[in-house]
């Protein structure tokens, strides 16, 4: 009798990508995941983008059974992207979803490393970090480095969190956690999604671990960074506490 082959070895792992005028990367960056993480599932989240990296990913699917795609008829935020695409791969069957961006700011390379932390047993969220040892950023100005690292001390100080790197965007996420996390609501649209989403999974009893990563900035397409993100950002981590200290925010674990 013939040997089954072997399960890949990333099977019910998802990989969701949201996307928004990235042509330049999308096929180079989908081929990079799809090697680090054999036998996983590669999730493109596309917002409408008019220069056809929608197309491009359609095209792409359909030669490849691992990779789908998400189309959004129009630019809503990063968030609604992520919870978009968190919905679908919860109901794909996803025992490990992963976040990532589509411009090699997030090394392909370390996919493995966010994932393993899960696998073992040790957490329930995994966070690749640019501010614990041995991570770091590559070719950010002074500018970028202080709003970056201000931001995440100033959510660790108001909403007392244990995390370095809360601003973001490079997880992955136990499946069952993330369902836990009611997607109606979070309020972040924008970039401080990240925030707020480790914020819930930790008032939840999230065990999270951090892993160092190198941060690389984008070389190709436009950066989305903006200054009504950072402002967005402030008000948001004073809203959730302030919810908090009002009794409505999220419920503490092993507190009623």
């Amino acid at each position: 009798m013939a040997s089954r082959p072997a399960p890949a070895p990333h099977a019910g792992v998802w990989v969701v990508v949201p996307t928004y005028n990235e042509a330049a990367n999308i096929e180079a960056i989908s081929a990079a995941i799809l090697a680090a993480l054999p036998g996983a599932t590669l999730l493109i989240v596309d917002d409408g983008s008019p220069d056809g990296t929608g197309d491009m990913a359609d095209r792409m699917a359909a030669g490849n059974p691992l990779v789908r795609v998400r189309h959004r008829s129009a630019k809503q935020g990063l968030g609604r992207a992520y919870l978009d695409g968190f919905g679908v791969a919860l109901a794909g069957g996803a025992a490990v979803v992963i976040q990532m961006d589509a411009d090699w700011s997030h090394d392909p390379t370390a996919l493995p490393s966010l994932v393993a932390p899960i696998r073992d047993g040790r957490a329930d969220l995994v966070i690749g970090s640019r501010y614990t040892a041995g991570g770091g950023t590559q070719n950010w100005g002074l500018a970028r480095r202080v709003i970056s690292r201000s931001g995440s001390v100033f959510a660790r100080t108001v909403l007392g969190l244990r995390p370095h790197d809360l601003t973001g965007g490079f997880k992955a996420w136990r499946a069952t956690t993330l369902a836990a996390v009611p997607a109606d609501g979070v309020r972040a649209g924008g970039y401080v999604f990240q925030i707020e989403m480790t914020y819930r999974a930790s008032r939840g009893g999230a065990r999270v671990v951090e892993v160092p990563i190198l941060f690389k900035d984008r070389t190709a397409g436009q950066s989305k960074m903006s200054r009504r993100i950072v402002f967005e950002a402030f008000f948001v981590v004073l809203g959730l506490r302030w919810d908090e200290l009002r009794g409505r925010g999220p419920t503490r674990a092993g507190s009623r």
